[in-house]
């Protein structure tokens, strides 16, 4: 198993610890912490890391994320455990959990603001900056399946939010690009390798045994192979989309699946088995 503690770290665990939705693919979402409001014009002074770690430790625990990270210095704290949901997102009734949306689903806070003043200098994005310890978080991303991939491209200073791509794709994601939040940070961010340089692609999920599915049965492996039907293009029998819950649609949108791989009778009965599976998730 990955380290649930990124190496390094300063540790300061809170303790409300909650699961994740695991049924969707692992993901970061990264944001700054926008503490003071400067410009060009008038840069302001970078606040000190310790001031951030005693507040999401204290009055900020409601919005602690896993990590607070110092792109300056490469300093990092910890809060969460990385199978932990943590709280920097607004998750709102309906949809996906946003906080805890992946088999890990990682928030980073970046201690920046733009035009915050470092030593004397000014620094108008994230990506301006050393970006120390960067290479470390994300390494720590990859050990738990995170792709190097911005699924709804890179971030800028403006929202771009798509529910669907946030339910069906892993990745990296901006705080303005996770659905049901205002917010439009981090803004540009330092560049890194894509993921089919550097990390290899997650294997299939384990099939969960015929009984999973059929009237009645309601689990996250009916989500999760709703959600896989309608990547491969057999969703055409939702009428709102995939759920937890088993119905009809789920079964005819698997015959249509079997049908595909040129099967009859007992072997495109709508109940995906074994191989199914396997060739759906392939």
């Amino acid at each position: 198993m990955p380290d649930l503690w990124l190496p390094g770290a300063e540790r300061h665990p809170l303790s409300d610890t909650a699961p994740t939705d695991t049924q969707y693919d692992p993901r970061v979402i990264w944001h700054i912490t926008w503490d003071k409001n400067a410009t060009a014009a008038k840069p302001a002074d970078l606040v000190v890391f310790d001031k951030l770690v005693q507040y999401f430790t204290g009055g900020g625990k409601g919005v602690a994320p896993h990590l607070l990270w110092d792109p300056f210095t490469g300093r990092t704290a910890q809060f969460y455990p990385a199978n932990s949901r943590s709280k920097s997102v607004v998750d709102t009734t309906g949809g996906t959990r946003t906080n805890r949306t992946g088999r890990v689903c990682l928030q980073v806070e970046t201690l920046f603001f733009p035009y915050c003043r470092v030593n004397g200098k000014a620094y108008a994005t994230v990506r301006d900056t050393p970006a120390k310890g960067l290479d470390k978080i994300l390494t720590w991303a990859r050990s738990w399946g995170v792709p190097d991939v911005w699924p709804m491209g890179t971030p800028t200073w403006k929202s771009n939010r798509s529910e669907h791509v946030w339910e069906t794709e892993g990745g990296h994601y901006g705080h303005g690009q996770t659905p049901e939040n205002t917010h439009t940070d981090p803004g540009p961010m330092p560049t890194w390798p894509t993921a089919t340089s550097t990390t290899p692609k997650p294997g299939p999920p384990a099939f969960p045994g015929r009984s999973a599915f059929g009237p009645g049965k309601s689990n996250a492996s009916i989500l999760l192979l709703g959600q896989q039907l309608v990547r491969k293009g057999y969703g055409k029998h939702y009428r709102v989309g995939p759920s937890r819950d088993w119905g009809e649609a789920d079964r005819l949108n698997v015959i249509d699946f079997q049908h595909a791989q040129k099967w009859s009778g007992s072997d495109a009965d709508g109940y995906p088995g074994p191989e199914t599976w396997r060739r759906l998730f392939a």
